[in-house]
């Protein structure tokens, strides 16, 4: 078995790395054209539409893992912005990601790609907009944040080679992971226990999914080597999204970090608007 094991880690590992060092070459030299001045304006803007769509594609074009995100939201913050699209930027950041939304249209399908894309938008931008008409703009504590380096996000085409490599050395463990549990599930564990206990239409495994998700404070890059060998074991596949949304979408460590510069009742509505979403999001897929 254990030969089994490590076989089936480096068939999934070559395949991930493969896909892996081509895609983000590919959205790091799509990077250095990105009208990054542009956006700002959108995002500073009075225009809700525009304002939400330029938070999504910043949130698009910047591959930052739910705690990379507080230091652009502070500085989002200090800077004006409208609160309800900062809080579509820090929704959707760690979720729109083009380089693991490739990973998972080649692993799990383009549809799934495309309609994981389009609902983690929608409940973004939804939630972000509903808390702020709900008030919680007045939760927001006075920081300002130091260190900080603007520059640092623009890209240009002649650092694509060592941006790349750089997202390499900073997610490549988490694949290497994820290769390892989705090997270990593989050929350890019974096909038929996981479909026992986790397949099927039983509803309720969607909202217990993504609550367990949090504090997991699993990348991305993580579940979905491990998505795609829960579900060939028959893990029914509403709630293996609840569970990817859930921990990617917030995590004990970011939590710690929001509560140094939002009220406790914000920090408290943030984690319950991406339960919401990760739970919602799997009932979608039952739909789908």
């Amino acid at each position: 078995m254990l030969k089994e094991i490590i076989s089936e880690f480096l068939v999934i590992t070559l395949e991930l790395t493969a896909l892996f060092v081509m895609i983000s070459l590919a959205v790091n030299l799509l990077q250095a054209i990105v009208p990054y001045e542009k956006i700002n304006q959108y995002l500073s803007g009075k225009n809700t539409f525009l304002g939400v769509l330029a938070a999504l594609i910043f949130a698009f074009v910047t591959p930052f893992c739910s705690c990379s995100t507080i230091p652009i939201v502070v500085n989002l913050l200090n800077k004006k912005v409208r609160f309800g699209i900062v809080m579509v930027f820090l929704f959707s950041s760690p979720l729109l990601d083009p380089t693991i939304i490739t990973l998972m249209a080649t692993i799990l399908g383009v549809k799934v790609a495309i309609a994981y894309t389009i609902i983690t938008a929608l409940f973004s931008a939804l939630i972000g907009l509903l808390l702020e008409k709900l008030g919680f703009e007045s939760a927001v504590k006075n920081v300002r944040m130091t260190g900080y380096n603007e520059d640092q996000y623009n890209f240009s085409f002649k650092n694509a080679l060592k941006d790349t490599s750089g997202l390499m050395k900073t997610v490549y463990p988490y694949l290497l992971i994820g290769a390892a549990i989705g090997a270990v599930i593989h050929e350890a564990v019974p096909t038929e226990w996981i479909a026992t206990y986790f397949g099927g239409d039983k509803w309720w495994l969607v909202p217990i999914a993504a609550v367990i998700g949090i504090p997991l404070y699993v990348r991305i890059e993580t579940m979905i080597p491990l998505s795609k060998i829960l579900i060939a074991k028959g893990m029914a596949f509403p709630p293996v999204m609840a569970l990817m949304i859930g921990s990617v979408g917030a995590s004990i460590p970011e939590v710690t970090l929001l509560n140094s510069i939002f009220q406790k009742r914000l920090v408290i509505a943030f984690v319950v608007s991406v339960i919401l979403m990760a739970t919602l999001s799997g009932f979608l897929f039952y739909i789908i």
